[in-house]
């Protein structure tokens, strides 16, 4: 394995997370839902937990959390923007604008995070002894929540966004009712959505 590009997943999937936290507040902002708002409020406090857990990481492999790579300055400015995009939406339009600004928003951050986890898991089978071990009992902490973060907005987005056109959707979305946690079982849910209406 390329161990300098190892290091620049980690410094980017500790980005994520520290850029993580600030994209929920914001999007707690502009979130209309009350489900969605305890949700989002929820995931807000496990992605803080999650910082802390990449902190671990970074301790147990002798990395400096502060230090700086290329990629980590691109995933910042990423999180950066989409702070902004959901403050724009928050100036420019209705509510209802702004709570689907924040659900596209939060799905993209979670599609980075998601795909970070998952090679840190391809990574820890690469490794052996106390590295390996460091990086496996981070993903096991955090990956089913990762998993629920990404599907379950996913879900939220796509129902929020039938709702906004005038359409029957389904409030929750059923990915939240059937508490999907795989890919299998998003697209289950996304597929049984039409018995639920």
């Amino acid at each position: 394995m390329k161990r300098e590009q190892l290091t620049e997943l980690l410094y980017q999937g500790l980005e994520t997370e520290m850029g993580g936290t600030k994209i929920y507040e914001t999007a707690l902002r502009c979130v209309q839902n009350d489900e969605l708002k305890g949700e989002w409020g929820e995931y807000l406090e496990q992605t803080k937990t999650h910082v802390q857990v990449m902190r671990g990481v970074f301790d147990a492999l002798g990395l400096d959390p502060e230090a700086e790579s290329p990629g980590r300055l691109v995933v910042r400015h990423i999180g950066d923007s989409l702070v902004k995009a959901m403050e724009l939406a928050l100036q420019a339009g209705p509510p209802e604008a702004a709570e689907l600004v924040a659900c596209e928003c939060v799905v993209q951050a979670e599609t980075k995070d998601h795909l970070n986890w998952e090679l840190i898991e391809v990574a820890s089978k690469a490794l052996k002894g106390n590295e390996a071990k460091a990086l496996k009992e981070a993903y096991e902490q955090v990956e089913e929540q990762e998993d629920e973060h990404l599907y379950h907005t996913t879900g939220w987005c796509r129902e929020l966004w039938i709702q906004s056109l005038g359409l029957p959707a389904v409030i929750p979305p059923p990915e939240e009712e059937k508490e999907v946690k795989t890919a299998i079982g998003a697209a289950r849910a996304k597929q049984a959505r039409k018995d639920l209406l």
